[in-house]
């Protein structure tokens, strides 16, 4: 079986700074979803630990995935002027 090639949506810089802005996208998703969940009332001891540990990884790998990428943003801008 032949891999999805993933399609780039952000045609104004490099393929790989399209990933990589596509892929914290998403995270921020991940990110966002865990908020509300925590925002829902009733929740017991268990899940809200679940839900923190789970806001927590998603946080430091939000951290991980954004290093350096301002340099990739400015290359990428300074390639179109």
């Amino acid at each position: 079986m032949k891999p999805v090639e993933k399609t780039h949506k952000i045609p104004y810089v490099s393929p790989t700074t399209a990933t990589l802005l596509t892929e914290l996208g998403e995270e921020c998703q991940h990110i966002l979803k865990h908020l509300s969940q925590l925002e829902q009332a009733g929740l017991g001891e268990d899940q809200v630990e679940t839900m923190l540990g789970e806001l927590s990884a998603a946080i430091l790998h939000v951290h991980e995935h954004t290093r350096d990428l301002d340099v990739l943003l400015d290359e990428d801008c300074t390639g179109h002027e």
